[in-house]
């Protein structure tokens, strides 16, 4: 009994006195600083680790559409040197965001030295944004993560804007107000704004059939920071306002992007056309010096104008038909100077000679038609003029020339005189055609006709040879009329059947007056056919 009794107080004794040190001791070791444990500072089982210098950091504030750079620090605390290895980011759906510098990969961080990383955020929505930062490393932890944050504030106040992981450059496409219906070409740049490759799964135009929109591009695949260019063309097709949507669908987390397409077509009123067009670049342009040939009135004699026709455009061009309107005024379109085939360099010109012999009196109402292969094709000048007498083309001078071998004359040339043959000479100046202008054929017969003209009528006979307005002529005389044929030119006389000695009498007797009057009417008509052999 008094052993038990010794136990109970010895064990009394230290649960009051021996064990109360060990009791604060344990205390002491389980909730006090590790860190003042050992006497130099660290634990002996290397504690600390890579940790941020500042847990949270403030990111600011940022506007939509805008890029920020923030900068994150972290210290090497485990008293050993540490790599740092991969960083991942985790943006709030407000912003995006991509490693811009990682300074602490570079090499091994020393025990006790600061590296830093450069965060590049850009705000997409007006709000709060948040960015978690995970960057793995080869301490004790293997990871630590640090805080970004701050607010995105919009443009104007109370609107929100939408930025997609594609930036698209400009956001809003305005063709303006159209006057021409001459196509425009707009083009939209399409960049990558994120750390992430994107995919562009389709690009399209939303608009109705008749706005006119098109486009064209290759974006297939945008790496970070990559841009890639939409050509959109605009083909005015209706009057009025012409509005649509150019959408592009991608893999990014906001899966699409936008521009909005705005156009207006205003035609001009249509107005009359004038006589020289405008330039058109790399084509040749025909104009006149005088917009108009006007042989003015009281003319009883011969006359001709001459008018330069220069190329004005920054192109060669050549030059072709030129003739007039109307075939039976007594207007010739001299053969040299601005002859069909004729090329003109830029700003280089020809002479275009119109000779007007009236074959009644009057006015003229013509125009001469020269086409071309520059803007707009033909060149039109109105000829006017008021004859006060008609003018003979018979009284023309004829040029004749002797030859003493006839080898290169043509059929019916030549005319014997002498020891020499005494030749007519063609004018290449003059349209033969236009000297036979004003004649038709009054009586017809298979042998022999009359025909009527300026300088008076005249008998010609079949397979003979007449001299009229300077040029010698074949006669052949069909049955339809009678056939001129100087070298490879020929013109057909038609003669009018109701002419005839038969038709008149039986008209005479059908109608009296009304015979007569139908065959004075008819007496002027004729018809003129020119060709080449």
């Amino acid at each position: 009994m008094k052993n038990l009794l010794r136990i109970v107080m010895f064990l009394g004794a230290m649960s009051l006195g021996g064990m109360a040190p060990l009791s604060s001791a344990m205390a002491q070791s389980a909730f006090g600083d590790p860190p003042s444990r050992g006497g130099s500072g660290q634990s002996s089982s290397g504690g600390g680790d890579l940790v941020p210098v500042q847990a949270v950091i403030d990111g600011g504030q940022i506007s939509v559409g805008a890029s920020s750079q923030v900068v994150v620090l972290f210290r090497n605390d485990s008293g050993r040197p540490l790599q740092a290895g991969a960083i991942q980011l985790y943006p709030s759906s407000t912003v995006s965001a991509s490693v811009a510098l990682n300074n602490c990969n570079q090499e091994e961080l020393a025990a006790g030295a600061v590296c830093a990383v450069s965060v590049s955020v850009k705000g997409l929505q007006a709000g709060s944004w948040r960015v978690e930062m995970l960057m793995r490393h080869s301490g004790r932890a293997r990871l630590v993560t640090g805080t970004l944050s701050g607010t995105v504030s919009a443009a104007d106040a109370g609107k929100k804007e939408f930025i997609s992981d594609v930036e698209a450059i400009p956001t809003e496409l305005d063709f303006g107000d159209l006057e021409s219906a001459q196509s425009v070409v707009r083009g939209v740049v399409l960049r990558n704004i994120t750390s992430e490759p994107v995919d562009i799964n389709a690009i399209y135009i939303e608009a109705a059939a008749q706005s006119g929109y098109s486009l064209r591009t290759d974006c297939s695949r945008l790496m970070p920071g990559q841009a890639c260019i939409v050509t959109v063309t605009w083909s005015p097709i209706l009057e009025g306002q012409a509005s649509g949507i150019l959408l592009i669908e991608h893999n990014g987390p906001t899966s699409v992007a936008s521009v909005k397409l705005d156009g207006e077509f205003k035609p001009k009123e249509t107005l009359q056309a004038k006589p020289f067009p405008r330039p058109v670049p790399g084509k040749g342009l025909l104009v006149a010096s005088q917009e108009k040939v006007d042989f003015g009135s009281g003319v009883a004699t011969t006359s001709s104008i001459t008018v330069s026709l220069v190329n004005i455009g920054d192109a060669p061009l050549i030059l072709g038909d030129v003739s007039m309107a109307s075939g039976d005024n007594g207007i010739s379109i001299s053969k040299k100077g601005c002859a069909p085939k004729t090329v003109l360099e830029p700003v280089e010109a020809c002479p275009l000679t119109l000779t007007w012999s009236p074959v009644r009196e009057g006015a003229v109402l013509d125009d001469v038609q020269i086409s071309h292969n520059g803007t707009r094709g033909v060149l039109v000048l109105p000829v006017r003029g008021t004859s006060t007498a008609i003018i003979s083309q018979d009284s023309k001078a004829v040029r004749i020339s002797s030859k003493t071998s006839t080898a290169s004359l043509e059929p019916g040339e030549a005319v014997a005189g002498g020891d020499q043959e005494v030749v007519i000479i063609r004018d290449d100046s003059v349209d033969p055609a236009s000297v036979l202008d004003g004649f038709v054929v009054t009586s017809h017969s298979s042998k022999r006709a009359i025909i009527s003209g300026p300088g008076g009528s005249r008998i010609v006979y079949d397979g003979e040879q007449v001299v009229i307005g300077g040029f010698l002529w074949n006669v052949n005389i069909r049955s339809s009329g009678v056939e001129f044929r100087s070298g490879d030119d020929k013109v057909l006389l038609l003669f009018d059947r109701s002419l005839s000695s038969v038709n008149r009498v039986t008209g005479q007797s059908g109608g009296g007056s009304a015979g007569s009057a139908g065959s004075s009417g008819a007496s002027t008509a004729s018809s003129t056919a020119t060709g080449t052999n």
